[in-house]
């Protein structure tokens, strides 16, 4: 018998992509998805490409009582709106995947980051922070997940593996990044606008994005001081999906003695195993993850100017966003974590 699910705020990009993944699972059937804004209409009225998989499913307005009997839930909301309904379903709803930002970060933190308080702080530690090759030991005891951000997922999985084994300087730490308008979600906005984005590279959120706190959390997690600092800069590029996430580092002298070579080793023994993660010799690019749930990274040792570089490329909407937030309700559910998810790009 399969699992029920449920998506609440399924009409924009990360829900829909939800929808696409989940048409494929074989252990995973979605029951029933909500979308204040289009309640009432189809779900293929305004995503035609999921005719064959929901022909009548409909979306519904949020009512919390409609998820009882779910057996996990998937929060793809704006900002600030899952702390507001996460009360009234951690307790109705046996797993919860928030795929916003409500319950990645402490509460202080959060105040921080956000400009405003957390209206659900005594619901935080209940959500266990979702990157799985990074803090799978940390699902034993937890039910609901909070997804990373897709900046954050890319950025700490290129740079984890120095951390931690002390091969780079905590402190310091620089990631240049490059996101895909569909990173900016559906809504209307004039930096979306195809004559505003077209031929166009924009950075943006300089010294501010929230996401910085995310990468830090995670990194200093598992850094030697158990603190990590990161001046992070994104960047908006006129395609559809992808995130390039370039990062920098002060290498330790072990870093230096292993160069190149020793680096690209110690990747590939770091995440030995791990099915959405592969280390290349060569450059990672989006193109040849999209669609996938797969990360590719590589390293590099530069004597010259004594810096380690290392790089990763995923797709925003698939291990960034959806494609994680299935990977761990597989872990919830006690799934195999790869079912339903692919790990192959689509080229061209």
């Amino acid at each position: 018998m399969a699992y029920r699910a449920a998506i609440v705020g399924g009409s924009g990009y990360t829900g829909a992509e939800l929808l696409r993944l989940l048409a494929g699972h074989p252990e995973i059937e979605v029951v029933h998805v909500t979308a204040d804004s289009n309640a009432g209409n189809r779900v293929v009225d305004l995503y035609p490409s999921l005719v064959a998989a929901y022909a009548d499913l409909v979306f519904h307005p949020f009512e919390p009582g409609d998820l009882d009997g779910v057996d996990v839930a998937f929060l793809a909301l704006p900002h600030g709106q899952s702390q507001r309904h996460a009360g009234t379903l951690v307790d109705r709803v046996a797993h919860l995947v928030d795929i916003g930002a409500d319950f990645r970060l402490p509460a202080d933190a959060y105040e921080q980051w956000y400009g405003e308080p957390h209206q659900a702080p005594e619901l935080i530690d209940r959500f266990v922070f979702g990157l799985p090759e990074l803090f799978r030991p940390d699902f034993a005891g937890h039910a609901h997940v909070a997804n990373p951000g897709c900046y954050p997922t890319a950025a700490s999985l290129a740079l984890a593996p120095l951390l931690a084994a002390g091969l780079v300087e905590p402190t310091g730490l620089i990631v240049d990044a490059a996101s895909g308008i569909s990173g900016r979600g559906r809504g209307l906005s004039a930096p979306s606008l195809y004559s505003e984005a077209n031929e166009n590279v924009a950075a943006y959120g300089l010294l501010t994005h929230r996401h910085t706190a995310e990468m830090e959390l995670a990194l200093g997690r598992l850094s030697p001081t158990s603190s990590a600092s990161v001046l992070f800069t994104p960047h908006l590029v006129p395609m559809t999906r992808g995130i390039l996430a370039t990062c920098y580092a002060r290498p330790t002298t072990e870093a230096a003695a292993l160069g190149t070579d020793g680096l690209l080793a110690h990747y590939r023994d770091f995440y030995a195993g791990e099915p959405f993660v592969a280390v290349l010799d060569q450059p990672p690019a989006t193109k040849s993850t999209a669609g996938s749930n797969t990360v590719q990274v590589t390293v590099r040792y530069d004597g010259r100017t004594n810096t380690v570089l290392a790089i990763s490329a995923e797709d925003n909407l698939v291990k960034g966003a959806s494609g994680q937030a299935l990977q761990n309700a597989n872990l919830l559910l006690g799934l195999p974590e790869t079912l339903g998810l692919p790990t192959v790009g689509l080229v061209p």
